[in-house]
């Protein structure tokens, strides 16, 4: 009984990414000086920040920790499983790679989370439009914001954080030679966007299209044999972050 109503308090009361403090100021004040002037648009202003501050949430997620497993890096709806060219500017070569892309809407988590454990190689960002995320062609006219992540072995992985049709400002947590976990915090993308992993040759996706993903928690594809093989006699640990 007592683990339930800790369980419950604790959902109740989410974190809120620092990212989000501006925004929920800025409402806090217009809805303190609408108060002030008695006007009915006050609870208009406390809404917004209510959903502003719902909308910055940062959640702690339990991170599976393998060799040979890939997380996802956002919360959302998987939108596309299959064969595409990595973004030029990634330096993966120019041809097809494995890509799993993740849509999230306004109402999903949008703090980005490392899909494995490295190296930030490298980071590129590329200015674009304003498409819908969800299209095909977003990957490549949005405005986005590409890591490379070089595991351990030599390993590596492209993600891309694409902004959206109401998106407008990608941030990065990171900066080239950080070190990252499995499920680290990398990034956020501001109101609806999408992040595509894009996996070396060898690696099998684990999901389908229409699947919903969880940042740092679902596995997303196993890579090569030889990482199988390697996994397959290690200890299984968690993190929580």
């Amino acid at each position: 009984m007592i683990d339930s109503v800790i369980s419950a308090i604790r959902n109740a009361f989410v974190p809120v990414h620092r990212e989000g403090y501006p925004f929920i100021a800025i409402c806090a004040v217009a809805a303190l000086i609408l108060f002030a002037l008695s006007s009915g648009l006050a609870w208009v202003a406390v809404l917004l920040g209510c959903w502003v501050a719902y909308f910055f949430r940062d959640p702690p997620r339990v991170t599976p920790v393998a060799p040979n497993l890939v997380v996802s890096g956002a919360d959302g709806r998987i939108s596309s499983v299959g064969e595409a060219v990595p973004p030029p500017e990634l330096g993966l070569g120019d041809k097809p790679l494995q890509r799993i892309s993740v849509f999230m809407n306004v109402f999903n988590v949008h703090v980005n989370r490392a899909p494995v454990a490295g190296k930030v190689e490298k980071i590129a960002y590329k200015p674009g439009v304003f498409l819908n995320a969800e299209l095909d062609k977003a990957s490549e006219d949005n405005e986005r914001n590409g890591l490379i992540i070089a595991m351990d072995d030599g390993t590596r992985i492209g993600v891309v954080q694409i902004a959206g049709l109401v998106a407008r400002r990608i941030v990065s947590f990171v900066a080239e030679g950080d070190n990252l976990h499995a499920g680290d915090r990398f990034g956020l993308i501001r109101f609806g966007s999408r992040v595509d992993i894009y996996l070396p040759h060898g690696a099998r996706p684990l999901v389908t299209v229409g699947q919903t993903a969880i940042a740092g928690e679902t596995v997303m594809a196993e890579l090569g044999a030889a990482k199988g093989a390697k996994a397959a006699s290690a200890d299984r640990t968690y993190r929580v972050t």
